[in-house]
């Protein structure tokens, strides 16, 4: 399995693009500003798309990447996502003032998406990727996604603060070869962190302690200026673990 950062930032500006990531060019996860800079080729490549939750910057290229491949595709593409993230998206931006609902054009027989309740707390099949969504601890319905294959497993936490239920569920995977983990603020803004139910560097060493598998780590949405700042701190805490800061264009290979 291929993982492609196409955005992994806290905000916008420059190189910064905001979550998501392109997994063997067919399924994307989360869809912020970094699914922006896909080819359109490669967005008409897509058939599936997993969100982790309906923030802003982890959906903001959605709409506008549904009306690029208008009338270019064969098959719809599916949005999966848990019900509450799905309602919001039709309540507040597929809801014909903010956008149009893809779901129903250019026919409700032969839309250009179609949205799909994934089983919240359970797992199904995209090929040859088995998926469980495991339910994290953010200040909106947030999911992690945790993805086996047979050349390995990938697990991507969405936004997040401590969250025992996802440590427990990596621990049952009989390996894990690639982690994707925010860590949103530096220590320094610890009640900012605790307010807003991210991580920063002293939380997160705290609850990979109860991680037992040794997998690469990469750390994503850095909030903006304090990138340097927050991934020394990580690294100070955790010397022996496989720390990489995520950066738009690297790939992994799981």
């Amino acid at each position: 399995m291929q993982v492609r950062v196409l955005g992994c930032s806290g905000g916008i500006g420059g190189e910064r693009h905001t979550t998501s990531f392109l997994l063997d060019d067919w399924l994307l996860l989360d869809a912020g500003t970094g699914a922006a800079r896909l080819t359109l080729e490669e967005m008409r490549t897509l058939q599936h798309v997993l969100l982790t939750h309906s923030h802003m910057d982890h959906i903001a290229a959605l709409p506008l990447l549904l009306d690029t491949v208008f009338g270019s595709r064969e098959a719809p593409l599916e949005v999966r996502a848990s019900e509450a993230v799905l309602r919001t998206l039709r309540e507040h931006i597929f809801n014909w003032r903010v956008w149009p609902d893809f779901s129903q054009l250019p026919d409700p027989a032969r839309p250009v998406t179609r949205f799909v309740d994934s089983p919240a707390g359970g797992h199904f099949e995209l090929g040859d990727h088995r998926i469980s969504m495991v339910e994290v601890n953010h200040v909106v319905p947030c999911w992690a996604y945790i993805i086996e294959t047979r050349s390995g497993n990938f697990c991507f936490t969405g936004d997040t603060t401590s969250t025992d239920a996802l440590w427990a569920a990596l621990n049952r995977l009989p390996r894990l070869d690639l982690l994707f983990v925010e860590c949103a603020f530096p220590d320094r803004e610890g009640p900012l962190a605790r307010a807003s139910k991210h991580y920063c560097p002293s939380t997160l060493a705290g609850d990979l302690q109860k991680l037992q598998h040794d997998p690469v780590i990469g750390i994503s949405h850095f909030k903006p200026g304090s990138e340097q700042e927050t991934f020394a701190e990580l690294a100070a805490l955790m010397p022996g673990r496989k720390l990489r800061a995520l950066r738009a264009d690297q790939t992994y290979t799981v």
